[in-house]
């Protein structure tokens, strides 16, 4: 997977990786265990990735001198997550074990992180209501939880705009927001029903953002050869992320919530 600090992937990933940066940086304040200087300061945070894969977000977390314990069912995405965790000189702070949302607290700590990622999972788990009971369970008191979830809207307006109109209909009202039997994704959300799931786990949302409203329209020749289009394009997603009528047709979306 790549890293969200790299100029293409940043197309996917920007939007979260700025909230989430900013939030561990309040997180950390807070707590009064900030990282300076990429060192950790009395540990710094306890970051839980629950399905963190190889270390798409895990890994620049730690680069902040925060500790990170990845919580996924891949033997080989927690392999490659131990590699890259090397690579880039944080393996003291990162931690791979395997399990999924539902065991969550056979391999990790119940209240006992600052903060919880939780991205990529509801779209797959069998319940997604107690996947997030449980992410939301492993929070200490304060701490922050990071959902990111695939949209409903832009699975739509993807198939709509690629001439399968059936298809975008029938993930327009598909309980499941399916597009068809060879849909790839289990599931999709909207953002009221995103929110309402963080909201009915006992926690208080702090913002809902559309990621990838426009990154996934946009063809790649554009943003390869026309110069500055990458950051324009970047410019112009973060802008649009907290706008309801963007974030209603984004590719994915984040919600950032807090516990009492």
């Amino acid at each position: 997977m790549s890293d969200p600090q790299r100029p293409r992937a940043s197309l996917r990933t920007a939007v979260v990786w700025e909230v989430l940066k900013d939030a561990l940086e309040r997180r950390a304040k807070a707590t009064g265990r900030e990282a300076v200087g990429g060192e950790a300061v009395h540990g710094a945070l306890d970051v839980l990735d629950t399905g963190g894969g190889s270390g798409n977000f895990a890994v620049p977390v730690a680069r902040l001198g925060h500790h990170v314990t990845v919580v996924d069912p891949s033997p080989n995405a927690l392999f490659a997550l131990e590699r890259r965790a090397a690579e880039a000189g944080v393996a003291d702070r990162v931690r791979g074990v395997q399990g999924d949302a539902h065991g969550l607290f056979d391999v990790a700590e119940r209240g006992g992180y600052d903060v919880v990622l939780c991205h990529g999972v509801l779209e797959y788990v069998d319940d997604p209501a107690e996947g997030l009971r449980n992410a939301a369970a492993a929070l200490r008191p304060a701490g922050t939880l990071s959902v990111l979830a695939a949209g409903l809207g832009g699975a739509v307006l993807a198939r709509a705009l690629a001439g399968r109109f059936t298809e975008a209909r029938q993930a327009l009202t598909d309980p499941e927001g399916r597009w068809g039997s060879g849909d790839p994704m289990p599931r999709r959300f909207t953002a009221d029903q995103l929110s309402e799931l963080v909201t009915a786990a006992g926690l208080e949302i702090a913002a809902v953002h559309g990621v990838r409203v426009f990154a996934d329209l946009v063809p790649g020749v554009l943003v390869d050869t026309e110069p500055g289009a990458l950051d324009a394009l970047l410019q112009l997603e973060e802008a649009a992320a907290e706008l309801p009528a963007f974030r209603s047709v984004a590719t994915q979306l984040h919600v950032l919530a807090e516990r009492d």
